[in-house]
């Protein structure tokens, strides 16, 4: 069911990712009292909640993994066994990350720091899962099986939905300051998520303006083994008409193509800017440093961030 990829590739990153959200969950969210939405969150609530009114002692582990069990059921009939348990392994791995790691507040008293800590842990951890591919369940599952109930409703609003009724609730059980400071966390963790995610597209986009265009475009081919598109151009103070070589490289490759343009003009103009994404021949997800699942997971956390 998996391959070698998942092992030696995908495996420590995805168990440093759940590593970190864990550490989130239990050493700042659960003893600091802050419910940052999803289902960690609802289950750091529950827990807390049966604790105090009937005297049972649960775990955030086991109520997480409980509440996920019967959305991974919906989801095997909805979309087959094949997507779901990708999600389904990698939450019983983050349950296992819950258990494992002592429930230790590590910003007591100081709720910012736990905001930003919390934030920062959450929001690395969840990059580097959905980098490998995987998902650990929960909301996110739930919100894209009821859109496929609703399609009118997009997986941004659900999400949104479900986790502002958990952040909500837990407003009215630890108070209304305590959820202004897991909403910053949330805020936070958007904003780590996506930089991680962006950060994985590691390309850039080049344009070159020389009147030594063949030749260069012809060095960037052999050398860097990349493909050029020629635009045609003309400038509009001189009238004289000059193609701009397009060319899209890795990051690594950035410095290799400079020496490839100032090798035949070293007035050439050169703009380099960042590729946020790029698909087709030579440029797949893998060899930007992320797997095809993890970039279909970060589109949808794109689209997500936007619509929000």
């Amino acid at each position: 069911m998996f391959g070698k990829r998942f092992w030696w590739k995908e495996l420590p990153a995805f168990v440093i990712g759940t590593g970190m959200m864990a550490l989130a969950v239990n050493m700042v969210y659960s003893p600091m009292g802050m419910v940052p939405g999803g289902f960690s969150g609802l289950a750091i609530l529950l827990s807390h909640m049966l604790y105090e009114y009937a005297g049972i002692p649960m775990a955030v582990w086991s109520i997480n993994l409980l509440l996920n069990i019967p959305v991974f059921v919906w989801g095997i009939f909805e979309k087959g066994h094949r997507f779901i348990m990708k999600s389904f392994i990698a939450n019983l791995i983050f349950s296992a990350m819950l258990y494992a790691i002592p429930e230790q507040p590590v910003a007591e008293g100081d709720f910012v720091m736990a905001a930003i800590v919390g934030g920062v842990l959450t929001g690395a951890g969840i990059g580097l899962v959905f980098a490998t591919g995987y998902s650990t369940g929960g909301t996110d599952l739930l919100g894209s099986l009821i859109c496929t109930y609703y399609p009118h409703i997009s997986v941004a609003n659900a999400l949104f939905v479900i986790d502002s009724v958990i952040i909500v609730a837990g407003a009215f059980y630890f108070g209304v300051d305590k959820a202004i400071y897991a909403t910053a966390a949330v805020f936070v963790s958007s904003k780590v998520m996506d930089a991680i995610l962006s950060g994985m597209t590691q390309s850039k986009q080049i344009l070159v303006i020389s009147k030594k265009w063949q030749d260069i475009a012809e060095e960037i081919m052999t050398s860097l083994n990349r493909g050029v598109t020629q635009i045609k151009a003309k400038g509009v103070y001189s009238g004289q008409e000059r193609p701009v070589l397009l060319c899209v490289i890795g990051k690594r490759q950035t410095g290799q193509l400079l020496q490839a343009v100032r090798k035949h003009d070293t007035s050439a103009f050169v703009i380099i800017t960042e590729a946020r994404e790029v698909l087709g021949e030579g440029f797949d997800s893998t060899a930007l440093g992320m797997s095809a699942d993890g970039k279909k997971l970060f589109k949808l956390h794109r689209k997500t961030t936007k619509k929000q």
